[in-house]
């Protein structure tokens, strides 16, 4: 059940297969690829003496080593800590830390010379692949049973200390396999570009596209780049890639600089964060019937729910609009659903905590049995998300269940208000929270990206002819950008902090 098992097997059926793609170039096939990963299997084990169940943490940007590093430690028996390359070297030691692990991989091999890594932590460098002889062909990667832990991940931290989701072997299979069910089909004429951290959804992604034998392109940037996105798109074809909604409209705005239309991009799978439907209506007129959702959490990765490409695209549909608004259906491999506080189902139509059991929700937190009983309840994962499902089983998410304002007695969601601001044509950026008030428990607050010249005023009148008054923000805030974490998504925490101390740019 060793997920590295499918590289395994399509470097024997299909060894001369293009894999592996520094910008437009091809760097290695699968038999190369297979090569590269039982080499650092074989390097970890005899120099490092990391053995089956052992965690190596891996704290470096995309780039055509990480595929093989990742399959290496699994060739081998051991567990991937993936840690974002844009975390503080401090942040990094504590993941790596808290995660036992026995070697974390660098670019460099340097890092963390301060601060300094736990007693007994070993450091190397990312190249270990250049520096081995290739092992055997023939060597299978290392027997794992579907139980056995695979990806330790941690969470964003966005509110505390990161927590380490346990995936197994089994988890990133059933996640997998829901791709081409759920998402879109994949072949070896297929190409998976990873723009977005491969620690996180973009790398879980490799899997199914390793099983199909398509390619593997990473970026000469080793990031995000959107003319170097539509640019790769145009030259390799049938380019898929994830990305978060900021990317997509960094995307949308380039495609539209240039004249273009994403010519060569197969499909944008969207998700992270919230899509505005006026940003995703803007990406369907540039960039053309490409994009498709998903929702999911660390915990469940990347399977949660899916809303098709046809379903995003159709707007002649007579539920077009509600359908663009939603996150989609519940994904084949897993149990939604909408409760109260108690855990009992909520009827469709009301809102309550979006909760989740499946083949891909995870064993429980590393280390952490408080977290885990309070998240993981009767084999269901309370995912903090508040939504409602309709008759048709289609999940609209309204906000964080922390991030609800209470105002006058009255719940206001966040997302509603953004959704409507988000959609002034001078507003790039916004994210709604609420603040104290004596009178009415909460107010609503806003901060904005816009145009200079916009005035609060204005975007009241325009908020008022759109959606109830007693919604409308008390306050907003003007920024020129707003604070976010290494994933993309706005620091609503940060924003709540601003706000201790401000005093001015207010109106009523």
């Amino acid at each position: 059940m060793n997920i590295a098992n499918w590289l395994h097997d399509q470097a024997r059926c299909h060894p001369q297969r293009p894999a592996l793609f520094h910008g437009a170039e091809q760097v290695a096939d699968y038999r190369a690829f297979a090569d590269h990963a039982a080499t650092i299997g074989g390097l970890l084990r005899e120099r490092h003496g990391v053995v089956p169940g052992d965690r190596v943490a891996l704290f470096m940007k995309n780039g055509v080593d990480y595929l093989p590093l990742m399959h290496g430690i699994w060739w081998t028996g051991a567990v991937v800590v993936p840690v974002n390359a844009k975390l503080h070297a401090a942040e990094a030691a504590w993941i790596a830390g808290n995660a036992e692990s026995k070697l974390v991989i660098t670019d460099d091999g340097r890092t963390f010379q301060n601060p300094s890594l736990e007693s007994g932590v070993e450091l190397a460098a990312g190249d270990l692949v250049a520096s081995g002889t290739p092992t055997a062909r023939t060597q299978p990667p290392h027997p794992r049973r579907a139980e056995d832990l695979a990806w330790l991940f941690y969470t964003s931290g966005t509110t505390g200390r990161s927590k380490g989701v346990m995936l197994s072997h089994g988890n990133l299979v059933a996640m997998a396999l829901c791709y081409p069910v759920d998402v879109e089909p994949v072949t070896g004429d297929d190409a998976l570009l990873y723009a977005a951290p491969m620690s996180h959804g973009a790398g879980l992604y490799n899997f199914i596209f390793v099983r199909a034998g398509a390619r593997h392109v990473l970026p000469v940037s080793r990031g995000f780049d959107a003319a170097e996105v539509l640019d790769l798109a145009r030259r390799l074809d049938r380019v898929s890639l994830f990305a978060a909604p900021t990317m997509v409209k960094r995307m949308v705005a380039e495609a539209r600089r240039q004249g273009e239309h994403g010519e060569g991009l197969k499909s944008v799978v969207y998700g992270g964060a919230p899509m505005y439907t006026a940003d995703i209506r803007e990406a369907l007129s540039v960039l053309g019937p490409r994009f498709i959702q998903i929702y999911g959490q660390g915990e469940s990765p990347m399977t949660i729910t899916a809303l098709d490409r046809r379903r995003i695209a159709d707007h002649e549909a007579p539920d077009w609009e509600r359908h663009l608004a939603s996150v989609g259906r519940a994904q084949s491999c897993v149990d939604v659903r909408v409760v109260d506080a108690q855990m009992r189902p909520l009827p469709p139509g009301e809102s309550g905590e979006v909760v989740v059991r499946g083949l891909t929700v995870m064993a429980g937190y590393w280390r952490n049995d408080d977290a885990s009983r309070d998240t993981l309840v009767d084999g269901w994962l309370r995912t903090g998300d508040i939504g409602f499902l309709d008759e048709q089983g289609f999940l609209t998410l309204t906000d964080r269940s922390k991030d609800v304002i209470i105002s006058g007695g009255t719940n206001i969601y966040p997302r509603e208000v953004e959704e409507v601001l988000a959609q002034h044509p001078a507003i790039t950026e916004v994210s709604v929270i609420g603040e104290r008030d004596p009178e009415w428990g909460e107010i609503v607050v806003a901060f904005v990206v816009a145009d200079d010249n916009i005035k609060a005023e204005e975007l009241n009148l325009w908020f008022s002819e759109r959606m109830a008054s007693f919604k409308k923000p008390k306050k907003y805030y003007f920024r020129d950008d707003l604070p976010k974490n290494s994933y993309g998504k706005i620091l609503k925490t940060e924003l709540r902090k601003q706000l201790e101390v401000l005093s001015d740019g207010t109106v009523s």
